[in-house]
C-alpha cells in the first residue's frame, strides 16, 4: 500500500485542474513523463555503477570536454551547488577509478583541469543510451505538424516554470 502512493503521487497537481478533458489528459502526461525521466533518473545511476552525485559530475564532464570547455574542481562546486570538500571527494573517487584525468593548466600551476577518460564517456553514454533513444524514437515517429506543437507546448511550460523558480530566487 505504502508503494502505491509513492508511486502515484507525482501524477497529482495541487492546484487547480486543467479546465477540460484534453487539458487533464495533457496535464497527466506530463505528470507521468515527470515520473518516468526520474526512474531513468535511478536506472542511470545503477548502470553507471556510481553514487548519483558522481554520475552528474561525470556527466557535467563529458559534456563539457564535447563542448570543448576546460573544466575544473571549481566548475564542480559551482554545477554540483555543492561544497569543495564534496567535489574533492568525487573528483578523487573518479580519478581511482579512471574515469578522469587532471592536467596542468597551461598558465596556472596550482590549478588542473579534469578531463574524462574515453572509459568514462562510455560508462556515461551506456548510462543513458536506452533512455534516450527511447524519447527520440517517440520524436521521429512524430510529423512535423505534432512535433512543433509538442515542442511549443513544452516550451512554453518550461517557461513558466522557469518564471517561478526566478521568483523564488533559485
Amino acid at each position: 500500500m505504502p508503494q502505491n502512493v509513492v508511486r502515484h503521487e507525482g501524477l497529482h497537481l495541487y492546484a487547480d485542474q486543467p479546465r477540460d478533458e484534453v487539458g487533464q489528459r495533457l496535464s497527466d502526461a506530463i505528470l507521468r513523463l515527470r515520473r518516468a525521466e526520474q526512474v531513468q533518473a535511478g536506472l542511470a545511476v545503477r548502470a553507471s555503477e556510481l553514487s548519483a552525485i558522481d554520475l552528474t559530475a561525470l556527466r557535467y564532464l563529458v559534456q563539457g570536454h564535447r563542448d570543448g570547455r576546460d573544466l575544473g574542481p571549481k566548475d564542480l562546486i559551482i554545477m554540483l551547488a555543492t561544497s569543495s570538500a564534496t567535489v574533492t571527494n568525487v573528483v578523487e573517487r573518479l580519478a581511482t577509478r579512471g574515469y578522469l584525468e587532471r592536467v596542468q593548466h597551461p598558465s596556472d600551476r596550482r590549478a588542473h583541469y579534469l578531463v574524462p577518460t574515453d572509459e568514462a564517456i562510455a560508462r556515461v553514454d551506456d548510462a543513458f543510451a536506452q533512455h534516450h533513444s527511447a524519447i527520440v524514437s517517440v520524436i521521429d515517429e512524430l510529423d512535423e505538424e505534432r512535433a512543433a506543437i509538442a515542442a511549443d507546448v513544452i516550451a512554453r511550460i518550461a517557461d513558466a516554470l522557469d518564471v517561478v523558480a526566478a521568483r523564488s530566487g533559485a
